[in-house]
């Protein structure tokens, strides 16, 4: 397939605003970062003067001990938007079906187009009841939602891993943004190619560095596929850094909790309709959105237009930031709202 010949993704859903000077509330990114991470980027200056050794064996331990799988199951990537081209690279030849929910992100659409592949979707609610993997190559999963931020139930998800193992279809499971959260992971379970970003929660979305999960065969493939040195050393390093940082994921988890039912109280009671959510998202639908986009930016803040998210056309989303942050933005909506 010619790559000219697929629909870029929605500019919108790529994330972050241009302008440094509002504070952004599209980016699905931690407004906090740990603590020393400058020290860490002065200490591997040097590093970037000479090519590093490409089993980033201390990013895998690491990762793994994050995760709670084996250091042998993790395969390094640019992020984890290049962990799912490679995932799909390996499950999905031209003419297969790949099952994914919607609403999700334009991202999942455009690599399944990009191996030949064709998007069937089925609405999230109903996924894990309705989709029958045997269908499909494989399927997509996004948990945490994007945009919604919904989690699957945990017995409701493993019992549908199980069901796609016995049909031999695998199934990608998108974790960008379940380090917000205390579920578990999918990491390790066999069938599995989970996704992981290491930039979303430790607030270095630049960085570019994630990694996928998976055990047996599909390791394998995805171990032989991947691009030798996808990362650099100063990436390696500072990713490996923010990996071992369980006080400050602690306290991210904690400030997510509490921002998101206390500002999900708030635009209910300024009579905003919310989407449920288990991540560091909250949607809400506007009776204006255009109106909500420009009076909020014009004071500042930039929010993400949920409208090119298939199925939601009035709905707007905002990532949970400091809570100064989100009190400020609570103001501006219940002038505009």
């Amino acid at each position: 397939m010619d790559p000219a010949s697929v629909p870029d993704v929605d500019p919108v859903s790529r994330g972050g605003a241009a302008d440094h000077s509002v504070v952004d509330f599209s980016l699905g990114s931690n407004p906090e970062h740990p603590s020393g991470l400058a020290g860490v980027y002065e200490s591997v200056l040097s590093t970037s003067r000479r090519y590093s050794l490409d089993d980033h064996s201390e990013f895998r331990v690491a990762a793994a001990e994050y995760v709670g799988c084996k250091p042998d199951e993790v395969v390094p990537a640019a992020g984890a938007i290049e962990a799912l081209r490679l995932a799909l690279g390996v499950t999905v030849s031209p003419g297969d079906t790949v099952a994914t929910p919607e609403p999700c992100c334009g991202e999942y659409g455009r690599e399944i187009e990009l191996q030949g592949g064709t998007q069937v979707r089925a609405p999230r609610d109903e996924f894990l009841r309705t989709v029958d993997p045997e269908d499909h190559a494989t399927v997509i999963l996004g948990h945490p939602s994007h945009p919604t931020g919904e989690a699957y139930p945990t017995d409701e998800l493993r019992a549908f891993l199980t069901e796609c193992q016995w049909a031999d279809t695998p199934v990608i499971v998108d974790e960008s943004f379940l380090g917000f959260t205390r579920l578990p992971s999918t990491a390790g379970l066999d069938g599995v190619i989970t996704l992981r970003s290491v930039t979303n929660v430790f607030g270095v979305p630049s960085l570019r560095a994630g990694f996928a999960a998976a055990t047996g065969e599909l390791y394998d493939k995805l171990s032989r596929a991947r691009c030798t040195w996808v990362l650099s050393s100063p990436a390696v390093e500072v990713a490996t850094y923010c990996l071992k940082q369980d006080e400050f994921l602690e306290a991210t988890r904690d400030r997510t909790e509490r921002e998101r039912s206390r500002v999900t109280a708030e635009l209910e009671v300024l009579g905003y309709e919310t989407h449920s959510s288990d991540g560091p998202f909250v949607l809400f639908r506007a009776d204006d959105v255009d109106s909500v986009l420009r009076e909020t930016r014009r004071r500042g803040f930039a929010l993400r237009d949920a409208r090119c998210y298939r199925t939601f056309d009035s709905h707007v989303r905002m990532t949970l930031r400091r809570p100064h942050e989100n009190d400020d933005l609570l103001d501006v909506l219940a002038e505009v709202g």
